[in-house]
């Protein structure tokens, strides 16, 4: 993704965020739909705890915030799911709600509502949208031809697709979009395409389809991304499809397709992406129609509320153009801004079923604390569109050092001199009362950080105070004080200045660890924490008996979440038919001898390789032929340091067409095998054959 951040849009941005801390807002939330076709995963989670994070946090500052949310009930993938499982779609969704909503309980996600796009409020909103976007001509249809499953007998939505991708030929792409080049284009373009179904080469047949006229709303698009309603860095990406051009997007799938049926269209159901976001919207309705909530006074064209959608980066094209587009072309007002996130990787890699790093939810949740993971997402999480990584090692040592070493270390230490000394009562005044305005001084930076999503510098500001709470401690030495006699009042006092300050930082914490600061209000016998009884210090106040808040997080317990992890995906290859084809790799069409007796293999000696700019994936590499150069890119930066291939042999495919790439011209392909990224080795044969020799 381009990044880029005019003054001009910063300013935008900023000026936003700081107008809206002014006064008591009303806020809608939501956060991407989880697609009720399989189990959360800690990717997932990383959309959630930043979302439920920010909410609470507007809480906390009094203001009126909900957040919303729903199963993606709709489409092909559950419907064949369902059928492959012997059940119905409603069946399939209802146990993955289950699922799903007990995994957001169990990692504190506080929703206010949290329900279905397979609803009557999403169907009575779609259709309401599809008549006031026809009304306006936004609608048109045309007969399109379509890949069909000759052996499903059924048409192929784009994702059940993969081929080569049309612009830069990067192979197993979907039928919609590249995840290498980030191109977007029709399944009809991609080359060399197989059904992920069946694996059989799709054949194409002709049915008539119904579009939105997306190219009608770009220059209110145009203009919208330019008002703080994207993220600076999404604008040059949003700037590219904008030169590349808006095109009419098909709104429209073919039966059998489990989603709502087109009105006064007959076989004809409206695509998933149609009715996906319009479930924020039918959420929210629900929820109004059982707390008397006006769905008007937020969803309304001239609405002065607030709302706001976090996604991740991959739905940004849906949600900063489809999803602005349809809500101004049916007369309803757009969102204050779209927050886009990175995806997470585990030690530093796409996560990965082999590795043992796919973990999900539930599998976390049955070895280690959720406020563990809470933390630790917080402490890296910034408002820009960055991926985020889960160091395991980094991730055990940065909880152990803050949460306990740190933070619960503050109360541990003062909260037994209390309980033991003085039956639980708190001293009449802090003896360090500066150093307390200090800590609650610095609230108001915490919060600006907090409101602009940059919770990473809430975690760095909340630990310097944490360090200097500590260092408060240390320096007034209550153990040796307590030894002394008649100096009780100084013993109380220190101790009392000391929970404070805990409670302090706890209470800056608490949108990132709301069940630890519940079990501090307990423990501190106080009222919930919020950012204005902060400011006030707890004195002449009797706690109760300081019990663990946290434990350490035991390396133990992270071997063994992986190795459940892996134990999981053993089932699940097992629980695998042993014939036909996978369904992410789906074995190619068939060749015959013949065909395979004109791919010339050759030995090729690496002369020379370098990485290529502007390619995460890509070495370039000089090959010897034994009297002929070669030039290749080969993907397989990951696995490979430059100078670690030159002067070896590999195999090649000496007869393969030249082909242009965005790098350079490639001539030819050199053989490797693994699963990818760093797993992935070239052919390696032993020397003695010269280079240029044919491989039999």
């Amino acid at each position: 993704m381009a990044i880029g951040r005019s003054s001009m849009q910063s300013g935008l941005f900023d000026c936003m965020v700081i107008a809206m801390s002014a006064k008591k807002r009303d806020i809608l939330v939501t956060s991407g739909l989880l697609y009720a076709n399989g189990p959360l995963h800690l990717g997932h989670m990383v959309e959630s705890i930043q979302t439920d994070t920010w909410v609470r946090f507007q809480k906390m500052r009094g203001h009126n915030c909900m957040y919303v949310c729903a199963e993606d009930a709709h489409g092909t993938p559950i419907m064949v799911r369902a059928q492959d499982e012997g059940i119905s779609p409603e069946e399939l969704i209802a146990r993955f709600d289950i699922e799903h909503r007990a995994d957001f309980v169990d990692f504190a996600i506080g929703f206010d509502n949290y329900y279905t796009t397979h609803s009557p409020e999403n169907r009575e909103l779609t259709e309401l949208i599809y008549r006031r976007l026809r009304a306006g001509g936004h609608v048109t249809s045309r007969v399109i031809e379509q890949a069909f499953d000759p052996i499903k007998e059924m048409f192929l939505p784009d994702r059940f697709i993969k081929g080569e991708c049309p612009r830069c030929s990067a192979p197993d792409q979907y039928g919609d979009a590249c995840e290498v080049c980030g191109a977007t284009y029709a399944p009809t373009d991609l080359k060399n395409p197989v059904s992920m179904l069946s694996g059989a080469k799709p054949i194409y047949k002709e049915s008539e389809h119904y579009f939105f006229k997306l190219q009608n709303f770009e220059p209110m698009l145009r203009a919208w991304i330019r008002h703080g309603h994207v993220q600076p860095d999404v604008i040059n990406k949003l700037d590219e499809w904008f030169t590349q051009g808006l095109r009419e997007w098909d709104i429209s799938r073919d039966a059998p397709y489990f989603g709502f049926e087109i009105p006064d269209a007959p076989g004809k159901y409206f695509y998933v992406w149609m009715d996906a976001p319009i479930g924020y919207m039918a959420s929210f309705k629900n929820l109004c129609s059982r707390t008397g909530l006006d769905f008007g006074a937020y969803w309304d064209k001239d609405s002065s509320t607030e709302i706001y959608h976090f996604i991740g980066k991959d739905i940004l094209y849906f949600h900063t153009l489809f999803w602005p587009a349809m809500l101004a072309g049916a007369n309803f007002r757009t969102p204050s801004a779209v927050f886009a996130h990175g995806f997470l990787t585990v030690n530093g890699q796409k996560m990965s079923k082999s590795r043992g790093t796919f973990i999900t939810a539930r599998t976390y949740l049955s070895h280690l604390n959720p406020e563990y993971l809470r933390y630790y997402y917080a402490a890296k999480l910034n408002s820009r569109v960055e991926d985020l990584d889960l160091n395991l090692d980094d991730f055990v040592a940065r909880v152990n050092a803050d949460l306990i070493g740190k933070l619960i270390n503050i109360a541990s230490r003062c909260a037994g001199f209390i309980n033991k000394r003085f039956d639980g009562r708190l001293s009449d005044t802090l003896p360090e009362s500066a150093l307390y305005e200090q800590f609650v001084s610095a609230g108001e930076q915490i919060a600006k950080n907090y409101e602009a999503r940059e919770f990473s510098r809430v975690v760095r500001e909340i630990m310097i105070l944490a360090d200097q709470a500590n260092q408060y401690i240390n320096d007034q030495a209550p153990w040796v004080i307590a030894k002394q006699s008649g100096h009780q009042a100084e013993l109380q006092g220190i101790c009392t200045q000391g929970l404070n300050l805990f409670r302090v930082l706890v209470g800056y914490l608490k949108p990132v660890l709301p069940l630890t600061a519940e079990k501090t209000e307990a423990f501190l016998n106080i009222k919930p924490l919020d950012w204005q009884t902060l400011k006030t210090p707890m004195t002449a106040h009797t706690i109760n008996v300081f019990t663990h808040l946290l434990t350490r997080v035991e390396q133990e317990s992270v071997d063994a979440m992986l190795t459940a992890t892996r134990l999981e995906q053993d089932t699940m290859n097992k629980d695998k038919p042993a014939t036909g084809p996978l369904v992410d790799e789906p074995i190619a069409e068939e060749v015959s001898i013949d065909d395979f007796k004109k791919v010339d293999l050759r030995l090729a000696r690496i002369v020379k390789a370098r990485p290529v700019d502007g390619s995460n994936k890509l070495l370039a590499l000089t090959l010897d032929l034994g009297g002929e150069t070669r030039h290749v890119f080969a993907g397989i930066k990951e696995a490979y340091k430059p100078e670690d291939l030159e002067g070896r042999m590999t195999v090649m495919v000496a007869n393969l067409a030249p082909r242009k790439m965005r790098f350079g011209v490639s001539e030819g392909m050199v053989l490797a095998a693994g699963p990818g990224g760093k797993e992935l080795w070239i052919l390696s044969p032993d020397e003695g054959a010269p280079p240029g020799s044919r491989v039999t």
